[in-house]
C-alpha cells in the first residue's frame, strides 16, 4: 500500500492511498474463514465451507468492508507517524460506490491543516490576578459565623437573629380569638426557627420578644405554602396543609439562642485543626487566609478568562483555518442536523473555540501539561468535599473522600468531565507559573463589576 501526502496550501492537503491486490487479499481471506467459523450457512456445517465458496457467497461485501477499514486505518497510520498536524479527521474527497471486480484502487483523502505558529511564555508576558481585598468587616462577619458554627444552643431571654423558639402554637379565629372547637390546631411543645422561615415579614414579628409574650404570625405564610415544613411545625399531615392559611398565636416558653464560642485552644483546633493556630495573631492571620482562599476560585476563573482573552486577541488573527473543509467535517459529523441548517453560521460560531483549542494544544505541549490519574482524584476528592460540606459536615475521613472520590469518576460522563475541567484547571496554573504575574488588590464591588460589567 503506498501512501503519498501532497500540501496544498498552509490550510489544506491530500493524501493519495494506492492499493493493490496483495494488499488486501490476506485480510479478506482471513475475515471469509471467520465468517465460515463462526455463521451457520445452509447447506453446510460450520466450519466446512472452503474460501472458494464463501467468496462467491460474500466475497464483494468483505473486500468492500476490508478495503475501507484498511485504508482508512492506514491513512490514520500515517498522519501519526509523519506528524502530520491536522483538524478534524480525513474525509474522501469524491464518495462513490467502487468497483469490486477491480484489483487495484486509489483513494483519495482531504485534510485540513492545523496551522504553525509559536505562543510566547516566559517573563517577558505580563498579565494581571485581581486580588479581592480581605476587609475588617469580612474577618468580623467571618469570625462571628465561626463563633455561631462552634458556638452552644444556650437557654436566652430575648429572641434574636438566631434563636430557636417554643411554646404552645394555637389556632386563631378570623377575629383574631382562639379557636376552641374539636377541630382547632393546638400545638403544646411547638418548636420554630424564625431565621429558617421564608418570609422576613413573619420573622421580624419574633425578633425582640421575651418569654411569655404571644406572637401572631401566619404558618403558611412563613414557609410560603411548604407542605412538609407547615405540617412539621403545626403536627398536621401534609394533605391538610392547603386547609390552614390563616393566623396562629404562639405563647413562649423557652427561648433558645446560640452561645458565640470563646477564643481559646479549643475553638482555634476546632477551625483549623490541632494546633495550627495558637493565638489571637496566629488566629487573625489564618482567618484572613482562610477568607482570601474563599476567594480563589472566584479570582483564578476570572484570570483564566482574562488570559484566554489575551492569548486569543493575540494569536487568534494568525491561525488561518481550512474553513470550507472544516464546514464539510461539521456536515458530516452531524448527520442528524435539519436540512436548511446554515452550516456558514454554525462554523462562524464554532471559530473561537476552534482557536482557543490550537492555543491551549500548543500551551499544553510548550509547558508539558499533562492530566494524571491523580490529577482525577484530588479533583474528585474535592467535589466529594463540597457534596459533604453541603450537609453540614467539614472533616470527613481520608478513606470515605478517597472511595467517594473513585465512584464518582467510576461513571464515564463524568469522568470525562472532571477530566476536561481538571486539564484546564492545570493548563491556567501552569500559565501562572510561566509568565509574570502582576497582582492587583481590588474591592467586592470593583471584582463584581469586572466579572459582570453591567452588575450594579
Amino acid at each position: 500500500m503506498k501512501i503519498t501526502f501532497e500540501k496544498i496550501d498552509d490550510c489544506n492537503g491530500k493524501l493519495i492511498v494506492n492499493v493493490e491486490e496483495a494488499d488486501y487479499t490476506a485480510k479478506v481471506n482471513e475475515e471469509l474463514k471467520k465468517i465460515g467459523k463462526t455463521h451457520n450457512i445452509p447447506g453446510f456445517r460450520k466450519g466446512h465451507i472452503s474460501v472458494a465458496q464463501l467468496r462467491s457467497r460474500f466475497g464483494k461485501q468483505v473486500k468492500s468492508d476490508v478495503l475501507n477499514h484498511e485504508v482508512y486505518e492506514a491513512a490514520v497510520k500515517y498522519i501519526v507517524d509523519n506528524k502530520i498536524n491536522i483538524l478534524g479527521q480525513p474525509i474522501p474527497e469524491d464518495v462513490k460506490e467502487i468497483n469490486l471486480d477491480d484489483k487495484d484502487y486509489t483513494f483519495v483523502y482531504d485534510l485540513g491543516l492545523a496551522p504553525d505558529f509559536n505562543v510566547e511564555l516566559d517573563k517577558n508576558v505580563t498579565l494581571p490576578y485581581y486580588q479581592i481585598e480581605v476587609t475588617d468587616k469580612m474577618m468580623e462577619e467571618q469570625d462571628k459565623s465561626l463563633r455561631e458554627r462552634f458556638g452552644a444552643q444556650v437557654p436566652g431571654e430575648e429572641v434574636d437573629e438566631k434563636a430557636v423558639v417554643k411554646g404552645t402554637i394555637m389556632e386563631l379565629n378570623p377575629d383574631g380569638t382562639v379557636k376552641e372547637t374539636e377541630d382547632a390546631v393546638q400545638v403544646i411543645n411547638g418548636i420554630v426557627a424564625p431565621f429558617y422561615f421564608k418570609s422576613k415579614d413573619e420573622e421580624k414579628k419574633f425578633i425582640g420578644k421575651k418569654i411569655n409574650d404571644k406572637v401572631v404570625f401566619n404558618p403558611y405564610a412563613s414557609c410560603e405554602g411548604n407542605a412538609a415544613e407547615l405540617a412539621s411545625m403545626l403536627n398536621i399531615d401534609k394533605e391538610k396543609a392547603e386547609d390552614y392559611k390563616g393566623d396562629f398565636e404562639m405563647a413562649i416558653s423557652e427561648i433558645i439562642v446560640v452561645k458565640l464560642a470563646e477564643h481559646n485552644q479549643e475553638f482555634y483546633d476546632n477551625v483549623f485543626g490541632r494546633d495550627k493556630v495558637h493565638n489571637e495573631e496566629e488566629y487573625n492571620e489564618a482567618l484572613k487566609a482562610m477568607i482570601a482562599g474563599s476567594f480563589r476560585g472566584n479570582t483564578d476563573y476570572f484570570f483564566n478568562v482574562e488570559a484566554r482573552k489575551y492569548f486569543l486577541d493575540k494569536y487568534g488573527d494568525q491561525i488561518k483555518l481550512p474553513a470550507e473543509f472544516l464546514k464539510r467535517w461539521l456536515k458530516m459529523n452531524n448527520p442528524e442536523a435539519a436540512a436548511d441548517t446554515d452550516w456558514d453560521k454554525e462554523f462562524e460560531q464554532m471559530i473561537p473555540q476552534i482557536k482557543w483549542q490550537l492555543i491551549s494544544d500548543r500551551i499544553a505541549e510548550q509547558l508539558g501539561v499533562k492530566v494524571e490519574e491523580e490529577d482525577l482524584l484530588a479533583r474528585a476528592r474535592y467535589i466529594a468535599q463540597q457534596q459533604f460540606a453541603q450537609y453540614g459536615i467539614y472533616n470527613m475521613d481520608d478513606e470515605t473522600l478517597n472511595d467517594t472520590a473513585k465512584r464518582i469518576l467510576s461513571d464515564k460522563n463524568y469522568r470525562r468531565r472532571i477530566a476536561e475541567e481538571v486539564g484546564e484547571l492545570k493548563l491556567f496554573a501552569y500559565v501562572r507559573e510561566a509568565v509574570n504575574i502582576e497582582p492587583k488588590n481590588v474591592s467586592m464591588e470593583e471584582f463584581v463589576k469586572m466579572v459582570n460589567p453591567v452588575a450594579e
